[in-house]
């Protein structure tokens, strides 16, 4: 059945705005699904393809970071993967956030005992400054033995909690750390 012109301008209410009208071009089946394909391949087209795995779980997730240069242009979710199948849960999704945030933070802040300010430090003095209190704790509160004599060497000072973002080696390794310090109270944002 062909479409007539005023039958056309009736159906898409150009009148009332475009995204009116777009959206009555929708209903009537056309589709921007091989213009968003052709600017998704436009985008891609120079970059340098790299299999890597999803940092947010024990998953595994294949995907795919699509690089220029040294500047990561894309990632995505890698269809070759025989257990995600290309598909990426929503923080899978935002892996590109990761590097790609205007609000990720890039400088160590110190804000003082009592002071309202925050202030840029350097990042040795934090980490002295972490492993000098980490310390002053742990040994102001482990307990060797309880009073019954069992032996339990911990201390309940000290809590750890990992991140979402957290993969399996860095896990492994902030496990060893805890429990070797005697941290009891060890837990994941994940689970919480």
């Amino acid at each position: 059945m062909p479409l007539t012109r005023r039958e056309f301008l009736r159906a898409s209410a150009a009148t009332l705005g475009p995204s009116t009208a777009l959206g009555s071009l929708v209903g009537l089946g056309a589709t921007l699904v091989p213009a968003t394909m052709r600017a998704q391949q436009i985008r891609i087209k120079e970059a340098k393809a790299t299999p890597t795995v999803c940092p947010y779980c024990s998953v595994g997730c294949a995907m795919i970071a699509h690089t220029i240069g040294n500047e990561i242009v894309n990632i995505e979710g890698d269809k070759r993967s025989p257990h995600n199948e290309g598909c990426l849960c929503p923080k899978g999704a935002a892996t590109y956030q990761l590097i790609k945030n205007p609000n990720r933070a890039t400088r160590v802040l110190h804000r003082k005992p009592g002071a309202v300010d925050w202030e840029e430090v350097e990042l040795d003095w934090a980490m002295d400054r972490i492993a000098e209190l980490v310390k002053k704790t742990r040994d102001e509160t482990f307990v060797e033995r309880l009073e019954d004599g069992t032996l339990v060497n911990q201390t309940t000072a000290i809590f750890s909690l990992g991140g979402a973002t957290l993969d399996n080696e860095w896990n492994h390794v902030q496990q060893k750390l805890m429990r070797g310090l005697g941290v009891v109270a060890i837990e994941n944002q994940a689970r919480i």
